[in-house]
């Protein structure tokens, strides 16, 4: 066998291997890499260029071209472009003594070109994806034999290259559907807007964190682009389940609603009204309204006993007991019934010691989990993301299985939910957005985390690095 055909073997061989990796390597910018690298050494080129097809801009543009900026040409024009557009393929001697060769490209780059070697790309379907360009041949000219050689490779390439642009175009959808969800959570809910996006900024920077120096219990965790991907996109969605809570209820500041609230205070100033009518009504008959006036001071006092508890802070330990007397008070309305001051559900609203959601909100809110889960379960994710509902379905569960909503224990809670987990907790914490709370500066949020950890609640060595790495920071407003 002689050397000449030896080499034709060789090259037809690292044809055979490189088409097997591109056939598996989906981001666009390490494929044509890989094609640009192969190019060079089929042809035995100093350099190569790889030049796609824009048939909605009919230009050509290279993405890869060894250090060159990106360049874009009208297609037909150039020698890339008469090859783009006529699919021939073009072997060049001396690419200054050649009308088509732009000399621009070279003084723009500082790269001497010599000789050229420009094939098409061509798909199964025999269009055209592509152009791959070899320049400078290492030993004499271009020949027949790299051109056939790079022709081949150009043919396996195309349809990698066409592969990786579905990918592309898939990963762009769904990330359009990630952000127009993101969206709709926002637009249900203002007061929580921009809470997704500080989570997943969190979880991943989480994410990065664990892998470059991972606590004992997780020095086996690996997050490659996928994974990151995937974490990013459940921390972005774990919310999406609002739009199955009752707006009402999702903004909800207060233990009373607003109309609540009006009609109790029209109640109150019913009764301050027939008080006053009475005060004026001793006066008249000559009597002290020194006693009706103490009734409307303390009118005065349980409306402040009723705002004080509407407010969804902790509630005063006296203020519970205080309700109860209010409520056996009692006045005759216009139509004459007899009513007492505060309703049986008003007074149980307003004794609520946290927050502002009854039980039945509290449980309502809690399913915008599930609701969650249910809806991206719908999704056709990839492989890559298909973890992506698991791992927001546990946002709210806790290690010591006290959480919703199906109280899994610790050692059925993923890592990436664990991180997110913490991420939503410090957001919701410190977060300056929500009507019912004023933001928590970050230490003390992180000593709110620090002995949920202690409880057993949160994983206590992510929690650490979260904190060492500095984690915390990267949503911390200036």
């Amino acid at each position: 066998m002689t050397a000449s055909l030896e080499r034709r073997l060789a090259k037809l061989q690292s044809i055979l291997e490189v088409a097997k990796a591109m056939t598996v390597e989906r981001n666009l910018d390490r494929l044509l890499a890989l094609i640009n690298d192969e190019a060079a050494k089929v042809a035995d080129a100093d350099r190569c260029s790889i030049f796609l097809v824009d048939r909605e801009k009919a230009e050509l543009w290279s993405k890869v071209a060894h250090g060159t900026q990106e360049i874009r040409i009208p297609l037909g024009t150039g020698i890339a472009g008469a090859v783009a557009a006529r699919g021939e393929v073009v072997r060049i001697a001396d690419a200054y003594a050649d009308a088509r060769f732009n000399k621009k490209v070279d003084a723009d780059t500082g790269y001497r070109t010599r000789s050229i070697l420009c094939v098409p790309m061509w798909n199964t379907r025999r269009e055209i994806v592509g152009v791959l360009q070899a320049l400078n041949r290492r030993d004499g000219d271009f020949t027949e034999e790299d051109a056939e050689l790079l022709v081949a490779l150009g043919g396996q390439a195309a349809s990698a290259v066409e592969n990786a642009l579905l990918n592309e175009e898939i990963e762009r959808l769904f990330e359009g559907f990630v952000k127009a969800s993101v969206l709709a959570i926002e637009q249900r809910d203002p007061t929580t807007a921009g809470h997704s996006g500080r989570v997943a900024t969190l979880t991943v920077g989480l994410a990065h964190a664990v892998e470059k120096a991972p606590p004992p219990a997780w020095r086996d965790a690996r997050f490659d682009a996928a994974s990151i991907q995937q974490i990013r996109y459940a921390a972005l969605l774990h919310d999406f389940g609002k739009v199955g809570v009752r707006e009402h209820v999702l903004v909800k500041a207060d233990k009373l609603y607003p109309q609540e609230l009006e009609l109790l205070r029209a109640r109150f100033d019913v009764i301050r009204s027939q008080l006053e009518r009475e005060g004026l009504q001793h006066r008249l008959d000559g009597r002290d309204p020194a006693g009706v006036a103490e009734r409307i001071a303390e009118l005065e006092r349980f409306w402040e006993i009723v705002v004080v508890s509407n407010r969804p802070s902790i509630l005063p330990a006296e203020a519970s007991s205080a309700l109860q007397e209010i409520a056996k008070r009692s006045f005759v309305d216009p139509r004459g019934e007899q009513r007492p001051y505060l309703t049986p559900v008003e007074v149980s609203l307003l004794s609520i010691p946290k927050g502002s959601l009854s039980d039945r909100e509290r449980i309502e809110i809690e399913s915008h989990v599930t609701h969650t889960y249910n809806f991206l379960q719908q999704i056709p994710w990839t492989k890559a993301l298909r973890r992506v509902p698991e791992i927001a379905y546990g946002h709210h569960e806790k290690l010591d299985g006290r959480g919703y909503p199906r109280h899994v224990p610790g050692g059925e809670i993923a890592v990436e939910t664990r991180m997110m987990t913490i991420s939503d907790i410090y957001d919701a914490l410190t977060a300056s957005d929500r009507p019912y709370k004023k933001a928590m500066p970050a230490e003390k949020a992180l000593d709110i985390l620090r002995d949920e950890a202690k409880r057993g609640q949160v994983d206590a060595t992510l929690l650490d690095v979260f904190v060492a790495a500095g984690v915390w920071k990267e949503t911390v407003r200036t």
